[in-house]
């Protein structure tokens, strides 16, 4: 027998983040996730809870305001790491739409999509209402304030010499969030290579102490 009780819900304002207005009446779970991911000083968090809660949204609005707020200063402030292209690709989509419709957004903030199988005439240069940078010499050349990619991948961006620029942008306090969706795949010998792989970038990127906001 299943039973699906449901969420309990919040009664913050829909005006929590300034100039990114809440379009839906937040769970508890949400508004706790709020308040702990957004200001000057946020906390790492473990999201987990049902199908259907969004999760996604936990930790989307506090990375969309913190870059709003951080507009104009290059660098990679954000980067969320998905178990699968597929995934990663559906997310894009999430994200280009809620950045085309909010004007305080719109052409201030810039998301970019590195993953495999991006080729010549499929890469796309600028954003749109449903997709995000996809093109990677664009994005060498201008990074991206939220960089969407799998684990995999991001291992290739810390080594490979043509990816560098990538980072050309990057103090220790640039990079303020790393998001892993979907993070209890990552069990066992993966988990092990991510564990290494966040070590890894923090050490390249030479992150403060207590710098990196970590959400799973």
């Amino acid at each position: 027998i299943s039973i699906k009780l449901p969420f309990r819900t919040s009664s913050m304002a829909n005006d929590f983040f300034p100039g990114i207005p809440l379009s839906f009446t937040p769970y508890l779970h949400q508004e706790i996730a709020f308040r702990r991911l957004s200001g000057n000083e946020p906390a790492s968090t473990i999201v987990a809870t049902g199908t259907g809660s969004g999760k996604t949204e936990c930790f989307l609005y506090p990375v969309m305001d913190y870059c709003r707020r951080h507009r104009g200063e290059p660098g990679i402030k954000a980067i969320i790491i998905y178990p699968m292209n597929a995934l990663a690709t559906d997310q894009a989509k999430r994200i280009a739409r809620l950045i085309h419709d909010n004007p305080n957004l719109k052409n201030q903030v810039k998301a970019g999509l590195y993953v495999g199988g991006q080729h010549g005439e499929h890469a796309l240069s600028v954003m749109g209402r449903d997709h995000v940078i996809t093109d990677r010499n664009t994005m060498r050349l201008s990074p991206p304030d939220i960089l969407l990619t799998n684990y995999k991948m991001l291992d290739y961006l810390l080594i490979r010499p043509k990816d560098f620029p990538l980072w050309k942008e990057n103090g220790p306090d640039t990079l303020k969030y790393l998001v892993v969706d979907e993070i209890h795949t990552f069990d066992g010998a993966q988990g092990t290579d991510l564990a290494c792989l966040i070590r890894r970038l923090k050490s390249r990127l030479q992150s403060d102490k207590g710098q990196l906001c970590c959400v799973g």
